[in-house]
């Protein structure tokens, strides 16, 4: 196992009804109340930036929940955040904390929503244009508190580091990081899940399901726990999705696969192991060109991903996968001694069964479906190349192996 180093800063508070504690959260973690040495302090009552995207949050009643909680705060609203967030509003969002003196940024969404608060609150210390901070994470100093309000299961962004922008311009959809990113609170209610459309749904546990398999398929370090735990992750989406799906009000389904969401991407997963991630690079860039649901992109890549990679040295660790996932032998105490012909076998049907649990979920399965032909790909392969390094993933690939992987999609 190798080292690591695992920082949870996040104050989660789950369950139905956790709204509740909005205004606690606010008051305990806003700048001031924080100071410069973590110190509690009597202050002022904080101004609060609310940070949402369309108008679901209003119909569904969370909107006033929130207003509710936060009666007595002075608030400043930005709204209008979409799917793969753009830039243009990272910077509406950091002139609105300088114009107004912020003093707690309050996200309540999905990935979107929670990634453009946290660069909206470095952007409230940051003089230049945040996009600089997109571009090198280095430029990233104080950041203003944020707490997130969870209102789908997908990113994990409410309990992690993490924040990717987009640039239509420039055709960039890319990462950054801080430990400053890391939301000071977060307010999990499955309730707030029950009104979600399908494809949402299906969308958000493909994304859960990528972040696990990125943590889960890495080189071999003996970190057999955390293995474990992205086993138990993917068992919780292929159980919990379909009945998300059939009864959208399923409090145990939606409880279950919001903290999978949580789990899978707060560090916990990637303790004792590391290698570079693949298939999120390949769909960033399918994103940053086309604007496409994060969440469909990764289902249209992952299997194509995982037929191009599997081979003599990999076959063990996708007929794990079959075996302790999807219960392929499940007759079997365990696969070892099993020949490669055997292991082959598990291995190509645990890759059929996850592309048709993504197709039987409702999510598009080819690029095609989607309006993507092969024009870009070329193009795509090559920034996918530019931005990331991996010649240190599970199985390193070139520009050429992402173009072959991306007509497969096709």
């Amino acid at each position: 196992m190798l080292d690591f180093n695992y920082y949870v800063r996040t104050d989660v508070r789950f369950g139905k009804g956790q709204i509740k504690s909005l205004k606690e959260l606010v008051a305990k973690y806003n700048r001031q109340s924080l100071g410069q040495l973590g110190e509690i302090k009597e202050v002022k009552t904080p101004n609060v930036l609310l940070v949402y995207g369309g108008g679901s949050i209003k119909k569904n009643g969370i909107y006033n929940d929130a207003l509710e909680a936060l009666s007595g705060c002075k608030i400043c609203e930005l709204n209008g955040i979409e799917p793969n967030p753009k830039i243009e509003k990272i910077r509406e969002g950091a002139k609105l904390c300088k114009e107004n003196d912020i003093d707690i940024v309050v996200a309540i969404g999905g990935g979107s929503v929670i990634d453009t608060s946290k660069v909206v609150a470095a952007g409230a210390y940051y003089d230049g244009d945040p996009w600089d901070m997109v571009l090198d994470s280095n430029k990233i100093g104080k950041v203003l508190p944020v707490i997130a309000i969870l209102t789908i299961a997908a990113t994990g962004s409410e309990c992690n580091k993490n924040a990717v922008v987009s640039n239509m311009e420039t055709n960039e959809k890319l990462g950054t990081s801080s430990k400053e990113f890391i939301p000071r609170a977060a307010i999990c209610d499955p309730t707030y899940l029950f009104s979600l459309p399908a494809i949402q749904t299906a969308a958000g546990t493909a994304d859960i399901m990528s972040h696990t398999f990125e943590q889960y398929f890495r080189k071999d370090t003996g970190a057999y726990l955390t293995q474990s735990f992205c086993e138990s992750i993917l068992k919780t989406c292929i159980k919990y999705c379909p009945v998300a799906l059939q009864e959208p009000d399923n409090y145990e389904a939606r409880a279950n696969l919001m903290w999978a969401s949580t789990t899978a991407l707060n560090s916990l997963m990637s303790c004792g192991t590391g290698g570079a991630w693949t298939c999120h690079p390949i769909e960033h860039e399918l994103s940053a060109y086309y604007d496409i649901t994060h969440g469909v992109g990764l289902a249209i890549v992952t299997p194509r991903w995982m037929r191009y990679i599997l081979n003599k040295d990999t076959v063990l660790k996708f007929a794990q996968y079959g075996h302790n996932v999807w219960n392929i032998r499940g007759e079997l105490d365990s696969i070892d001694g099993l020949s490669k012909g055997e292991l082959s076998i598990i291995a190509n049907e645990a890759i059929n069964r996850t592309e048709m649990f993504f197709k039987a979920c409702g999510i598009p399965m080819t690029l095609t479906e989607i309006g993507i032909d092969d024009s870009k790909i070329d193009l795509m392969a090559e920034d996918t190349i530019k931005y990331n390094d991996l010649s240190n993933a599970f199985v390193p690939l070139t520009k050429e192996d992402i173009s072959k992987i991306l007509r497969m999609c096709l």
